[in-house]
């Protein structure tokens, strides 16, 4: 099955835990071993690590008590959903192994250490600092992965498939969308607070980029993942009269911004790389003034244009409250599923056989839950496209407000 149909309750996730989901094919028939051939019966298709029998078991890294906690959750928990229904060749059911970095890159590297001789694949590796002190590991084992990431640097890892523009495409994409509404002009100035590391310097490279383009002034600042107070950041920028706030942080951060700017009167949007926001940060006292400034650029759509997505997620969490990382997370089984799939009919479920897989899918469709992506090509920014969402009263706490579009520098900047 595809993104958008039908799926049962799924399990609610927990840290270092084995997740097993199952599909919603007729009894997969039994195991008898490898050997060539094409066609998904598993008696067909040679295997060699993190396939037994008629099970598939991918490895999960993801953040469920660091920086990203909300986030990495729902993607888990999307990533869980998917494969609760599907299987793949209509053989193989999918085993989960969900370990907690913590988004510690030394965590990350321990705990894949000790998953990697049982796992096929990874289906999620939350943060670009995680994926790059993996990027060895990942090249010498021949493992496909995803990144909950969208750092450029992780596109030149063989095997790593980011899911959508890097966050140089798509901050392009959301300075041109305040252009486009006249919110931004040529000239102005604005100040970019973003992290050290793989994901904050690749958004500011695209702020930048178009800071040369229309001849923006943009006052730097740099922090920690671990500074929480924005005080002295959005101070410097009231003072610079900025006439635009970027974000490449997390929502903890994005709260802060917003109180400071909000209690400084810095009438100005904010924008925002994706994993700025998350539905929490409508519950806090700057709810209404993140409404009013907001704008975050994302690969992702919201949960308005998937009805029966939200239905079934609802049903198999109850007391959560979707953020659009759990999209994201059920697009990464439909995605990952493309890959094994292709595998699996060619005959071949090994690790090389899934790596070929990967370098040869194109086009890549997820019914619309992500961008559209073109293929995975190292240094090459999969998709040139970015939604806009705005924080809104709605389940997920976003909606669009502009379809998947591609900006003015989105060609130049992809490589």
């Amino acid at each position: 099955m595809r993104a958008g149909t039908r799926l049962r309750g799924a399990t609610v996730l927990t840290a270092a835990a084995v997740v097993a989901v199952t599909g919603c094919s007729t009894k997969a028939p039994e195991s008898g071993g490898g050997g060539g051939g094409g066609g998904g019966e598993a008696s067909e298709v040679t295997t060699d690590v993190g396939v037994e029998g008629t099970t598939i078991r991918l490895g999960v890294l993801t953040d469920l008590t660091g920086v990203f906690a909300a986030l990495g959750t729902d993607i888990t928990n999307g990533n869980t959903l998917y494969w609760e229904d599907n299987q793949v060749c209509g053989t193989y059911d999918v085993e989960l192994d969900v370990q907690d970095t913590g988004y510690v890159p030394q965590t990350g590297v321990q705990l894949y250490s000790g998953m990697e001789p049982n796992v096929l694949a990874m289906q999620q590796t939350i943060g670009s600092p995680i994926n790059t002190a993996l990027a060895g590991d990942y090249e010498s084992d021949s493992i496909v992965n995803f990144p909950s990431a969208w750092a450029r640097t992780l596109t030149e890892i063989p095997g790593t498939g980011v899911l959508g523009a890097t966050y140089d495409v798509e901050l392009a994409n959301g300075y041109q969308y305040l252009f486009d509404q006249g919110l931004l002009q040529d000239g102005d100035t604005v100040g970019h607070i973003y992290f050290e590391g793989e994901y904050g310097e690749n958004g500011l490279a695209g702020t930048r980029a178009v800071a040369e383009a229309r001849g923006l002034e943009v006052i730097e600042a740099q922090i920690k993942s671990s500074d929480q107070d924005m005080s002295a950041q959005v101070t410097q920028f009231a003072s610079a009269g900025v006439d635009a706030v970027v974000l490449t942080v997390a929502p903890t951060q994005t709260a802060s911004a917003a109180a400071v700017a909000q209690a400084q009167n810095l009438d100005v949007p904010i924008l925002g790389s994706n994993p700025v926001f998350a539905p929490g940060l409508l519950q806090g006292p700057s709810a209404q003034w993140l409404k009013d400034h907001l704008y975050v650029a994302s690969p992702i759509t919201a949960w308005d244009a998937q009805p029966e997505l939200l239905e079934q997620y609802q049903a198999a969490y109850p007391n959560t409250t979707p953020s659009l990382g759990a999209i994201f997370g059920y697009a990464m089984g439909d995605v990952m599923n493309q890959v094994l799939t292709a595998a699996c009919e060619n005959g071949d479920l090994t690790r090389e056989a899934v790596l070929t897989a990967f370098g040869e899918l194109t086009d890549v469709d997820t019914g619309g839950l992500l961008v559209p992506i073109e293929a995975f090509e190292t240094g090459i920014s999969p998709s040139t496209q970015s939604f806009v969402l705005r924080p809104a009263d709605v389940p997920g706490g976003a909606e669009v407000v502009q379809e998947a579009f591609e900006g003015e520098l989105a060609t130049d900047l992809a490589g």
